[in-house]
């Protein structure tokens, strides 16, 4: 009798060790993974992205150069700055045509280029870099539910069209990354941010991709212009010429208005950009809120 009560001991706490064990298991891995987040390298703590006070690492273990994922609005030239932004090409036709403009006023943009654009085009993304303007990453597909894809899907539009665009431009830096339809994830502004790139939106969104006329993509920039500081324009996607025609009028006003333009902000946010990128945050999981919902 007492070598089978002893067996029975043996038994209960070994089942309790297992039960133990098992429930130390799952705690540690909800701990790393945390509600509703899946790791864009497997297991949580494989990869150390940047945080968005720029302590964290980028690829490779080398530093992210102080790089937040908070979506940027701000212009480095000033609270009174216009950003241009130029999305979807480069395009053969409308490219060369938006650059002229730009020359003739003066003015550097930042375009967000499509991957395979980019690659059929070097020769475009080459003139815009050697301009003086700024690239700036638009995804592999411009696929407007990233949002809602798995983390590897939205990794690989990212880095692939960042690649793809850095060979086309021989030399110069993708420097953003704007989410196509403003679909941003926490994810996806983690690994541009990891990779160098700020997360970009927009405050002004001129409509000119649905061609409402240039003279009301012009009164759009002039309505909306207190949103913020970050105007959306396209070169690519179809038939650019009342973009054309309407930028040259905007570039105008804003040197009639006294409004210099300049470049968003990439590094260490100041208190107007913080706020922006706090606001950001909180539309991006709805509509794409101040980052608009077309680009």
């Amino acid at each position: 009798m007492a070598r089978i009560t002893e067996r029975g001991t043996r038994a209960r706490t070994a089942v309790a060790a297992t039960a133990i064990a098992v429930a130390a298991t799952v705690w540690g891995v909800s701990t790393l993974v945390g509600p509703g987040h899946t790791p864009a390298h497997g297991i949580a703590g494989d990869h150390d992205p940047a945080r968005p006070d720029g302590s964290g690492s980028g690829p490779g273990g080398k530093p992210a150069k102080g790089i937040p994922e908070g979506i940027t609005h701000a212009s480095e030239s000033g609270a009174n700055a216009v950003n241009i932004t130029i999305d979807d090409g480069p395009d053969p036709r409308w490219t060369p045509q938006v650059l002229d403009v730009l020359a003739e006023h003066g003015v550097k943009a930042t375009f967000c280029m499509i991957g395979p654009q980019a690659e059929a085009h070097p020769d475009l993304v080459k003139r815009v870099a050697a301009a003086g303007h700024r690239l700036c990453d638009h995804t592999m597909n411009h696929d407007t539910a990233m949002d809602r894809k798995p983390v590897a899907y939205q990794e690989q539009q990212i880095l692939d069209a960042k690649k793809l665009i850095e060979a086309a431009a021989g030399g110069a830096k993708v420097e953003y990354y704007r989410a196509p339809g403003g679909a941003f994830t926490p994810d996806s502004r983690r690994i541009a941010a990891a990779h160098g790139m700020r997360p970009l939106g927009w405050n002004v969104d001129t409509k000119d991709f649905g061609k409402p006329g240039a003279a009301a993509i012009v009164d759009a920039v002039k309505r909306e212009i207190g949103n913020g500081p970050t105007v959306l324009f396209h070169d690519g996607g179809g038939n650019r010429a009342q973009t054309v025609e309407a930028l040259d009028g905007v570039l105008g006003w804003l040197k009639q208005q006294g409004r210099p333009t300049g470049f968003p902000v990439r590094t260490a946010p100041d208190a107007a950009d913080s706020a922006d990128a706090t606001a950001a945050h909180g539309a991006e999981e709805s509509d794409g809120g101040a980052v608009g919902t077309v680009s």
